[in-house]
């Protein structure tokens, strides 16, 4: 266990955010130490979590741009890997459902539905239950990319898994909490429009 008082070598400034965040480092030290990182409030605490959210929501837009490739000559973004998945993993889907599953438009997920149907990945049908409604599933193609996207990001996963490890149950379920109520506000925002 690292020695965690204000007078360890360097003080407070050779502390980094992962030091802060571990179990062995009691809540007051840690609220005390981002006192000295220019977090003086619980609302400049906030205002910086924001910040570090729209970072990473900036990262993760750029990766879901990135290719991943299914065979020769045949890539997917990750964003219509994701569809691809999603539609897989429950056989059939229709619109809404992978509209809701992804928390976007319906017509956003009809365009990337009709997108990856014109490349070969999906097949569109007429939903049985529901003239208006169009159920998804995979083609053969659509599989191979599945496969794909299961082998790329089955590394990510584990990497991003083994990463987060070092966190407590308690910690990882705040964020989790946090996160949805993010979610919640952006969806109140989203449905004001």
């Amino acid at each position: 266990m690292l020695p965690l008082t204000p007078f360890r070598k360097g003080g407070w400034e050779d502390l980094n955010r992962t030091e802060l965040l571990t179990d062995n480092f009691p809540l007051d030290l840690m609220v005390n130490g981002l006192y000295h990182f220019g977090m003086e409030t619980k609302d400049d605490l906030i205002k910086a979590a924001i910040r570090e959210l729209l970072r990473v929501a900036k990262k993760y837009a750029r990766i879901e741009k990135l290719p991943i490739r299914v065979e020769e000559g045949v890539e997917i973004t990750t964003q219509e890997a994701h569809m691809i998945q999603a539609v897989g993993e429950h056989k059939k889907m229709s619109v809404t459902d992978v509209a809701i599953h992804f928390g976007v438009t319906k017509s956003a997920a009809s365009q990337l539905a009709t997108k990856l149907a014109g490349k070969g990945f999906l097949q569109k049908r007429q939903a049985p239950h529901s003239n208006k409604e169009l159920e998804l599933s995979l083609t053969q193609l659509g599989w191979r990319a599945f496969d794909a996207h299961e082998h790329f990001h089955g590394a990510d996963m584990t990497y991003i898994t083994n990463r987060l490890s070092v966190f407590s149950l308690q910690q990882i379920a705040t964020l989790s909490v946090l996160l949805e109520a993010i979610g919640s506000i952006m969806d109140e925002r989203l449905t004001k429009e």
